[in-house]
């Protein structure tokens, strides 16, 4: 018998002044944290603000090198900021922006690497961690769970974690 497996995603796509006053300061943090970041080869600016269980709020930025690939994405910095400065707390969310006008709305979305280091925090956490994304002021899309944005995840199909979105038919 022939098995297929799927995929179903799905984002929410807000107005920002619609939002939260916790999630446009979230944004907020997350436009800061781009303003720092060193991108002079790409010149494509990130900012990640990881909102923890305790109240803080840890930000990142992407930070480039010669050397490529050894520079960091934006929310990748701030996650792994938020790990290593705040263990076992909690990360309720992330907000990932661009002010870069090389980003576009629709098409603005972590890479795969980031993805799966937030499907990683969310699985030793043991809860999902909501991403709200950005572009300038425009619309934010966000995703209930850094396992919704990544298609086939590593635990998606039983490997270990809390990926529910992948199903088997």
């Amino acid at each position: 018998m022939v098995k297929t497996r799927e995929w179903v995603s799905t984002l929410e796509v807000w107005n920002p002044h619609e939002l939260s006053v916790e999630d446009r300061a979230l944004l907020a943090e997350a436009h800061v944290a781009a303003s720092k970041a060193y991108a002079p080869y790409s010149e494509f600016y990130v900012g990640g603000a990881v909102r923890l269980a305790d109240g803080n709020i840890v930000r990142g930025s992407n930070q480039e090198n010669m050397a490529y690939p050894s520079g960091m994405c934006g929310e990748r910095v701030a996650v792994f900021a938020a790990g290593a400065q705040h263990p076992g707390v909690t990360m309720m969310a992330v907000a990932i922006v661009s002010p870069s006008e090389k980003a576009i709305s629709e098409a603005f979305m972590p890479c795969g690497g980031c993805r799966q280091v937030l499907v990683e925090a969310e699985r030793r956490q043991g809860s999902p961690i909501r991403v709200l994304l950005q572009v300038r002021d425009e619309e934010v899309a966000i995703s209930s769970s850094a396992v919704n944005l990544v298609p086939f995840a590593f635990e998606a199909f039983g490997l270990g974690g809390t990926g529910t979105n992948g199903r088997e038919g």
